[in-house]
């Protein structure tokens, strides 16, 4: 069973991303899976969590799911995007080695055992099977306030909620054989609650692409699952008569093409 309040947190996560606040992540959220999960191709592609974050809106996958704790709203979910309920994110209700996709919108951030989340997605992907993660930054000025307001109890974000860093992040990955090959941060603007503030520093975008890439309130990041001692194997060549050393005389060329012909 999930952990009741790891549950609640996820779903108090959802309210937040209709604040300005929220609607500032989730623009640019949406733009970068968009651009993202439009270029990879497969099957069948599985969202995780978080249904007001259309994940897989520009996939072309024909197979698309969402997987949630509980029924979402039809304007969450959307209308075309079949349901999968689950207790638990670490148990997936999909065979081993049968999804091309999945993608975790700041899943990892509220689950109780985030590393088995993990293993349970790199068990149901295929070989160069693609993982997508949204996160927030810690090393932001969203992450500093998260910080401060455990302490002082004025929460900018649901207060169980555990920012994970991109390094720590990557070496979770590695251990999975999840090779980091793609990643993006944005929302440079600083936690303000109104969108008039936010609006104000939206300059800070161009800025912190440029001069401080790393510090943005939230990232993306896309990993492939590698398979230790799998390679491609190449269509099977007829095989040719061997090419003869350049320097075999001339003659010596023509009676062997000859030989080589007539099967003797």
């Amino acid at each position: 069973m999930a952990n009741p309040s790891t549950e609640k947190s996820i779903i108090a996560l959802g309210p937040w991303l209709a604040t300005p606040a929220g609607n500032y992540v989730r623009a640019w959220e949406q733009k970068r899976l968009d651009a993202l999960t439009a270029d990879i191709f497969g099957f069948n592609a599985m969202q995780i969590g978080l249904p007001q974050v259309h994940a897989l809106q520009a996939s072309r996958m024909p197979n698309k799911w969402l997987s949630d704790t509980h029924l979402p709203d039809v304007d969450d979910a959307g209308a075309v995007t079949p349901v999968v309920v689950v207790h638990d994110f670490s148990e997936l209700p999909f065979a081993t080695q049968s999804l091309d996709l999945v993608v975790l919108p700041h899943v990892l951030e509220f689950a109780a055992e985030p590393h088995q989340v993990l293993r349970e997605v790199e068990r149901v992907l295929i070989p160069e099977g693609r993982l997508i993660v949204c996160g927030f930054n810690p090393a932001s000025l969203w992450g500093a306030r998260q910080a401060a307001g455990r302490l002082s109890g004025a929460h900018f974000l649901p207060q169980d909620g555990e920012f994970i860093s991109v390094p720590r992040l990557k070496d979770w990955l590695k251990l999975l054989n999840m090779e980091v090959n793609r990643g993006h941060f944005g929302c440079y603007a600083p936690p303000c609650a109104s969108q008039k503030w936010l609006e104000r520093f939206d300059f800070m975008e161009k800025a912190g692409d440029r001069w401080w890439p790393y510090l943005g309130a939230v990232y993306m990041v896309q990993a492939i699952k590698r398979v230790k001692g799998m390679r491609l194997i190449g269509p099977a060549w007829n095989k040719k008569a061997k090419p003869l050393p350049s320097g075999v005389p001339a003659t010596n060329r023509i009676t062997n093409h000859v030989r080589q012909s007539s099967g003797k």
